[in-house]
């Protein structure tokens, strides 16, 4: 894969800035890797754990799993469900009285709510009281909504889930383009001039992910909040939802609709990827584990040494550039199992420096990006994957995260469903649609 130039000249976050931070907090790189405790000493040798994972997950958690039981002789038995089910399956879990899981990674909005349903455990105490977890070295824009609910902890950052904008190089070449877009308006009109010459081919400008589902649609409208600089609540936590950002922000994703690869609306993380291992599409937003798997002949990819990979487009040329926490997943501690310490001692070890490192270049690739300041900064990563480590840089400062506490979930389905709603035809104006949004979050996020 050639360095991408176009990242370097316009300005990346300086990696100084990175060690700056770790110096401050004077973190090691091998913070928390080891198994502590009871765990490490063999107390809980034959004792097994049950997780609850996404799909998309389902190969971390086999390495996770192998490692651990390696380590430690704890087995870790592994369920997989699709990424919009977690939270629901695991309340289900907890309510019902089956109490099937100990452990689990839901998306990190959902956290207020599962906290509400006493379906996750505070770790408040324990956190405080266990040095090796090493707050301090979580990237910082990326600690409180994963792990924060009222103050309160309810989780450790499992898997940081930021989206970058990928692109096919040769499709960008052969359409008169030597860089990748700095502004959302230069993504509309590469991406409309590469489907006019060549979807008749069956190759299209970009996947734009469409499915009507909050990590799916809503991120790719909150790719643009970030872009255009707007929030989803303000200073004062108060929903910001129909600001003048927020309307730019669904106009420029209207803007590529049409010509996005057919059809957006059902175009969900499957057929998105797809299409962009097949060299069809000249661009997607992905999240950045998408380049591990790109390079990696054995996950079915046809653009190995063809990609590259830049910041997110902003409003305007020179702007700093914004990530955007579109999914991101925590580890929590199920609210009634029996074996919250080994599920704590578990989730310490997986949340460490080192075994994230360890995740963001394994093969078969894992779909895990960067949590910590250290795993950011690891050797392997930088030489590897330079250009994928400087995009995940953009989180350290200033990133746009989703709302956290109860009914946030609820609140991001409406957002979705009325995005839908407007993007197939069924509303007014983007103001006006944003307007209905920002009505609905003022009774659902407003005490």
């Amino acid at each position: 894969m050639r360095p991408n130039t176009s990242l370097h000249r316009r300005g990346p976050l300086a990696l100084a800035a990175v060690v700056s931070v770790v110096a401050l907090t004077a973190c090691s790189a091998d913070a928390g890797a080891d198994v502590q405790g009871d765990a490490a000493s063999g107390d809980y040798e034959g004792e097994e754990l049950n997780l609850l994972l996404n799909a998309s997950h389902e190969g971390a958690g086999e390495w996770l799993a192998e490692q651990y039981e390696a380590e430690t002789g704890v087995q870790i038995n592994v369920t997989t469900v699709p990424y919009d089910e977690i939270a629901s399956q695991l309340t289900l879990d907890q309510q019902s009285g089956a109490n099937t899981y100990d452990v689990s990674a839901p998306w990190y909005v959902s956290l207020g709510d599962l906290a509400d349903d006493g379906s996750i455990q505070s770790l408040t105490e324990y956190v405080e009281s266990t040095p090796e977890v090493d707050v301090e070295d979580f990237i910082p824009s990326i600690w409180e909504p994963y792990a924060l609910v009222d103050e309160e902890i309810y989780g450790l950052p499992f898997d940081g889930d930021i989206h970058a904008l990928f692109y096919n190089e040769e499709i960008l070449e052969r359409n008169g383009f030597e860089e990748p877009p700095a502004t959302w308006d230069e993504y509309a009109e590469q991406v409309s001039t590469i489907t006019e010459n060549e979807s008749q081919d069956g190759v299209y400008g970009a996947a734009v992910f469409g499915e009507q589902s909050p990590m799916i649609l809503g991120a790719s409208f909150a790719n643009r909040l970030a872009g255009f600089g707007g929030d989803f609540l303000d200073a004062q936590g108060r929903p910001a939802i129909n600001s003048a950002e927020a309307v730019q922000s669904l106009e420029a994703l209207e803007d590529v609709w049409e010509d996005a690869l057919p059809t957006p609306a059902e175009t969900d993380f499957g057929a998105g990827n797809s299409a962009w291992f097949a060299g069809k599409v000249g661009f997607i937003e992905n999240w950045t584990d998408l380049g591990v798997r790109s390079q990696d002949p054995e996950s079915g990819s046809e653009v190995v040494d063809g990609w590259g990979v830049t910041y997110l487009p902003r409003a305007e040329e020179g702007e700093s550039p914004r990530a955007s926490l579109v999914a991101g997943f925590s580890w929590v501690v199920a609210g009634n199992t029996d074996k919250a310490d080994l599920a704590q001692q578990f989730i310490t070890w997986a949340a460490s420096a080192e075994v994230n490192a360890e995740l963001l270049t394994a093969l078969p690739p894992t779909g895990i990006d960067p949590n910590r300041v250290t795993s950011l900064q690891d050797e392997t990563y930088s030489e590897d994957f330079p250009e994928l480590q400087q995009v995940n840089e953009s989180t350290l400062d200033g990133a746009l995260a989703w709302p956290t506490g109860t009914n946030a979930t609820e609140a991001a389905q409406v957002l979705t469903d009325e995005l839908a709603a407007y993007l197939s035809g069924q509303r007014g104006s983007a103001q006006e649609t944003l307007d209905t949004v920002q009505s609905e979050w003022e009774r659902l996020l407003v005490d």
